[in-house]
């Protein structure tokens, strides 16, 4: 089967948004940085132990859930393409590609990621494990390019793993917009969503007890310090993860332990921090199952179908465009 690959995010695209997001944050009153910047290779690989830790129970109790339901997902979609937004390794995934083949309607997968290395690597064990899927690839952000992913086919949109949860609210009707805009109506979307649970199971699972989160945090100031000639003492910054029960979201910060003036050469920018000062570095925000249905509603999709783990800790919800 053909294997294409379309390349809508190049290396100096992603050089300018860092520039653009790290002058933008560093210079706010709270002091904030985007979480897409944690994911280099470095990033990618601490996040990657970071879903085996026991306290990190979102990407297990998803996958639990995608083995359950995968089979009733692909029945009552039919879809004969699937596109998966920020793929990665695509290793969930296999699930739902395993389950509309026994169905007997996909012919296609698109996987989306911001990683042109990651995306090769993932579409060549999929061309060895599935040689009859046709497979095509979009190296592009999906905040902003999901007008530019392949048209043909009738697509069912996955987009797992909580990741809409790291869009602030304003950041995430206009990607529901956009989604939508990108759909023909009868095309559907597979959205997998955090729920609102005990803090005292929600919070551990942003700060480990072997400090996994709490390295992949600073990670981002090591970005910063490799791409913009910076020079963060990144071991004089704490990881601190709270519960914000008035947004039902968690917040990562990394805290100051003392002041210090901080130079990005590349940038020609110094920023002061005060010590105990505090900067976002991702919200992670938990919904409830009425308000998924809502906001999607709200952007033009019907709910036709919705699971949840036994805890009610995640949820799988099937949306058709209207």
């Amino acid at each position: 089967m053909t294997a294409l690959l379309d390349v809508h995010l190049t290396g100096a695209d992603a050089d300018a948004a860092l520039r653009a997001d790290a002058r933008a944050g560093l210079t706010a009153d709270p002091k904030r940085l985007p979480p897409k910047w944690f994911y280099d290779a470095r990033g990618s690989a601490l996040f990657e132990q970071i879903t085996e830790l026991p306290e990190y129970f979102p990407t297990r109790t998803e996958r639990a859930l995608l083995e359950r339901t995968a089979d009733a997902i692909a029945i009552t979609s039919g879809a004969d393409t699937i596109v998966e937004l920020g793929s990665g390794s695509s290793a969930k995934t296999r699930l739902l590609l395993d389950a509309f083949r026994r169905a007997e309607s996909l012919r296609r997968y698109v996987p989306q990621d911001v990683s042109e290395a990651a995306l090769q690597e993932a579409m060549s064990a999929l061309a060895a494990d599935y040689p009859d899927l046709e497979l095509h690839g979009v190296v592009g952000d999906f905040t902003t390019h999901l007008d530019r992913l392949p048209a043909d086919g009738y697509r069912m949109v996955a987009f797992l793993g909580g990741t809409i949860g790291n869009l602030l609210p304003p950041e995430r009707a206009e990607f529901l917009r956009a989604l939508r805009a990108a759909l023909r109506p009868g095309e559907q979307f597979l959205l997998g969503t955090g729920l609102v649970a005990d803090p005292a199971v929600l919070v551990p699972a942003y700060d480990d007890a072997a400090g996994v989160t709490a390295e992949f945090n600073r990670n981002v100031l090591h970005v910063l310090n490799r791409e913009l000639s910076a020079d963060f003492d990144v071991d004089a910054f704490d990881h601190r993860a709270l519960w914000d029960a008035g947004n039902e979201w968690i917040e990562m910060r990394l805290v100051a332990r003392r002041a210090m003036t901080v130079t990005l050469a590349e940038l020609d920018l110094t920023v002061e921090f005060a010590a105990g000062e505090e900067m976002c570095t991702e919200v992670s925000a938990k919904f409830r199952r009425e308000g998924v249905r809502a906001m999607l509603g709200k952007a033009g999709f019907t709910v036709v179908g919705s699971w949840t783990d036994r805890d009610e800790r995640m949820a799988l919800t099937l949306a058709t465009a209207v």
